[in-house]
């Protein structure tokens, strides 16, 4: 998405994905385009096709809510996809940011210290920023530096991790859509994104979709190549007055398969740790594993 167009470009996907028959439309002859037709749109919304043409390109960049809402119904957009197209209209400012300086606070990296729980802090871009030795054996890509969108599409061993990958996916992209919001200008956001779609098909495809999804928790399957398949629930936590890190933590039922082997992978992660020096190969000298201080 670009900032020059932004409410243009995501209209205009979303316009695609939507089937004119879930909008009530007759469909008769072969159409050449998938999707439904700039005209069709502006029907249903109550809008002149010449006044939505200027929205799509960008001729147009302050429609009314009610406008918005109207669209949002046509494309059967949820609460959080109509908030977020509520929010690409109007002005913003072009000036870059400067990346601010990620600290994790001081008591969550406490937490994560006292959890028998795999669980890590992770930036509104998805960098790791603190994490647990169990979160760290759980997956050796969750640890301070790393960034979770990068892992799981560009690194074959985290795709390994993931039985479920193509359905990880698409979510983990929503989801990330909805952390950044529209702060396309931010020069952090747009080199992972950059590389990402030089880098794989999947999130290029993905990315044109411009879906959006609450950042929330759910089930996940994991294959760990020590402890097998896993089970697990995913909580994200948002931790307050942080510029929107969140503590996220996975969670197996109690006394499930999946609850031992999270146990028995605790236990093998403190053998690692008795067995290493005091400053392992993640750690920087004199650094907790779960400290988290990125800039």
């Amino acid at each position: 998405m670009t900032e020059a167009n932004a409410l243009g470009e995501y209209l205009r996907a979303r316009r695609e994905l939507v089937d004119p028959a879930d909008a009530g439309l007759r469909v008769l002859g072969v159409r050449r385009t998938p999707g439904l037709r700039r005209e069709e749109v502006a029907t249903l919304a109550g809008v002149s096709a010449d006044y939505y043409l200027r929205l799509e390109q960008g001729r147009d960049r302050n429609p009314s809510h009610q406008v918005l809402e109207a669209l949002a119904r046509v494309f059967g957009l949820d609460a959080i996809a109509t908030q977020y197209l509520l929010s690409l209209s109007g002005a913003r400012s072009t000036i870059a940011k400067r990346p601010r300086r990620e600290v994790v606070p001081v008591g969550i990296r406490q937490l994560l210290d006292a959890l028998e729980l795999p669980a890590f802090v992770e930036s509104r871009i998805f960098d790791v920023l603190a994490a647990n030795r169990l979160a760290t054996a759980l997956s050796p890509n969750i640890r301070l530096g790393e960034n979770r969108l990068r892992s799981l599409f560009l690194d074959e061993a985290e795709r390994d991790l993931h039985p479920d990958w193509e359905h990880a996916i698409g979510g983990m992209v929503a989801s990330f859509r909805a952390s950044i919001g529209t702060e396309v200008n931010d020069a952090r956001i747009a080199q992972l994104v950059g590389e990402l779609s030089l880098s794989s098909e999947p999130f290029r495809r993905l990315w044109a979709r411009h879906d959006v999804k609450a950042l929330a928790g759910g089930p996940v399957r994991m294959k760990h190549p020590q402890v097998g398949l896993l089970e697990l629930r995913r909580e994200k936590l948002s931790i307050g007055d942080s510029g929107g890190q969140l503590l996220v933590m996975y969670h197996a039922e109690p006394g499930s398969a999946s609850a031992r082997s999270v146990a028995l992978l605790g236990s093998l992660a403190r053998d690692v740790r008795q067995a290493e020096p005091e400053t392992g190969r993640n750690q920087r000298p004199g650094e907790r594993a779960s400290d988290g201080i990125l800039g």
